[in-house]
């Protein structure tokens, strides 16, 4: 073999090592970044704030006991709906033990009681005391009329309203059917089903029902729901990976670091609220990727942060605690935050839409259903 094609042997060999090296390396940078990616990213470690940042009382990202302002300059900012207002915990160490919603919330109130302000309510004399047992006995199948919430309760020896328990004794009930939703007022028909459930049920127990004015109590309803529709806001961003897609666990893996635990359904982590009541924010990316045999090897494009403003109280200072943890997943996994058509929004945009929330929590207060209460959660499902 002559030295020329020694040399073109040497440089074919070098080429089809450059190629296949190429290769190898377009493919790891378009893998999806796993948990396992966190001691090796090396953006990550560059920038020590993510290190050490940990949540404050007040909802805001610390670091030291340091604030960490949000950075809002490109690729931060959006809302569901082109920047529209639509009608409608502790870090973990590692991902190996994650923590779930039921471990870091405490179990669910009991239904709110009837409440004159969303409710139709209908006075139940009794002629004489009736054993829970009998109550219950005699409920209507289902506990809702229409579309609506229906509720019987008796009142305790103390005054206080409960749903009717074995064991104890009632001389006092009421019944009851939410006035409004997010499925709309009640109406003529739903009125008219209330009355003969109730009737029904107070034949059954010995009762006197003494029911309001259908006519007012659904004006009542029209108006009330006309209110809740122009008061009623979901907040959403969508963050989108700028190169490199990302995996379940490396989503989870930062969201933990952040005080969010895992929800109740695949692909959804939730930032549980200081009291134990409805979540914060919810962060949410594509089922079929947490479910996958291998969710390491799905790739996740983008994964949305929605608050539900009318069930979160402003004490929790909800938005603030939004825009920091959009700003910090961002960076932290390079990433540009938007709302669902692509539209990145600027810091002035985010300060306009932070003080139309301030008026929206004004309004709701001025109604006695401040966002998060009892009655502004019922209102608002």
């Amino acid at each position: 073999m002559s030295t020329l094609q020694i040399s073109l042997a040497i440089i074919g060999g070098l080429v089809l090592a450059g190629v296949v090296a190429y290769n190898a390396w377009i493919a790891r940078k378009s893998a999806p970044r796993t948990a396992s990616e966190r001691g090796h990213d090396s953006r990550f470690h560059a920038n020590s704030r993510f290190e050490d940042t940990k949540p404050a009382a007040d909802g805001s990202l610390q670091e030291d006991g340091h604030r960490i302002d949000p950075v809002l300059g490109d690729g931060f900012g959006g809302m569901s709906g082109g920047g529209g207002m639509a009608h409608e915990g502790h870090p973990l160490p590692s991902q190996t033990s994650p923590v779930t919603l039921n471990q870091m919330v405490s179990p669910a109130d009991k239904r709110a009681g009837l409440d004159a302000l969303i409710d139709v309510i209908t006075p139940l004399q009794l002629e004489a005391a009736v054993l829970g047992e009998a109550l219950l006995a005699a409920m209507p199948g289902t506990r809702r009329v229409g579309s609506k919430p229906f509720a019987v309760e008796g009142q305790t020896p103390t005054g206080e309203w409960e749903t009717p328990r074995p064991g104890q004794r009632y001389r006092t009930l009421q019944a009851g059917v939410q006035l409004a939703n997010r499925s709309g007022a009640l109406n003529d028909i739903e009125f008219s089903e209330f009355v003969v459930k109730v009737q029904a049920f107070a034949d059954a127990v010995g009762a006197s029902p003494d029911f309001p004015d259908m006519r007012a109590e659904v004006a009542r309803a029209r108006e009330l729901d006309a209110f809740a529709s122009a008061h009623d806001a979901q907040l959403g961003f969508t963050l989108r990976a700028r190169s490199a897609a990302w995996s379940p666990g490396y989503v989870a893996q930062h969201a933990y670091r952040l005080g969010f635990v895992a929800g109740s359904l695949p692909g959804r982590m939730v930032l549980p609220g200081s009291q134990g009541q409805a979540p914060i924010l919810s962060l949410t990316f594509d089922p079929q990727a947490a479910m996958a045999d291998d969710p390491e090897q799905s790739a996740l494009r983008d994964m949305a942060l929605a608050l539900e403003v009318t069930h979160v109280p402003r004490s929790e200072q909800p938005f603030v605690r939004m825009r920091e943890i959009a700003a910090f997943l961002a960076e932290a996994m390079d990433g540009v935050v938007t709302d669902d058509a692509g539209h990145l929004l600027s810091r002035d945009t985010m300060d306009h839409i932070g003080a139309d929330l301030e008026s929206l929590y004004d309004a709701l207060d001025s109604r006695d259903l401040a966002a998060g209460s009892p009655q502004a959660r019922r209102l608002f499902s």
